[in-house]
């Protein structure tokens, strides 16, 4: 990523806009709004920042189904640049390995951190969780709330649902435990 083309192109926005860039509240407003795209906003398109956790699984382990549910998810609509957040759950039944709990928030929190459309963002995360667990099979879903549709357009809210769904996932029994399990209202612990 290149900041100070960030930052340029903000203070262009800023100027094309016709606020004056000598009042007081946006005289850093370029340099706050590129750090915030290029270190937290867009990480996502920079090399993963973290290593995947793996443990051996036992031998005489048969583990089910391992779901994480209510991962935050905070990305940015590739059409509109407004954030669009909401929640993931991911799930995963091993094979040989199995993966750090933490880790399946940050990998969803990796591929959110770009500008992108809901669909790809789900695909991705499914995508590379059979790439590096290689389980006999993952499900993703990712519900979020789109301030591009809020905030412009339509000026509604709505709840945009996606899911991608992987090897063993795409068998009816284990795609309704998994749709099951992600859509049950738990109760607080």
């Amino acid at each position: 990523m290149d900041y100070q083309k960030v930052k340029q192109g903000f203070s262009l926005v800023l100027e094309g806009l016709g606020i004056d860039p000598n009042d007081p509240h946006f005289l850093e407003t370029s340099e706050r709004t590129a750090r915030a795209w290029t270190n937290e906003l867009c990480v996502g398109l920079i090399k993963e920042n973290f290593t995947l956790t793996t443990f051996p699984l036992d031998s005489g382990d048969h583990p089910g189904m391992i779901v994480l549910q209510h991962i935050p998810v905070r990305s940015l609509c590739a059409h509109h640049l407004l954030p669009f957040t909401g929640e993931a759950t991911v799930a995963y039944i091993p094979n040989e390995k199995l993966c750090g709990l933490s880790k399946l928030s940050r990998v969803v929190n990796f591929f959110a951190r770009k500008p992108q459309v809901q669909e790809h963002l789900t695909s991705d995360v499914a995508v590379y969780l059979q790439e590096k667990l290689e389980p006999q099979g993952v499900g993703v879903i990712v519900k979020a709330k789109h301030m591009c549709m809020e905030l412009r357009g339509v000026e509604h809210s709505g709840l945009m649902t996606t899911s991608s769904l992987l090897g063993t996932f795409l068998e009816v029994p284990v795609r309704s435990e998994f749709m099951a399990l992600a859509h049950a209202n738990h109760s607080s612990f």
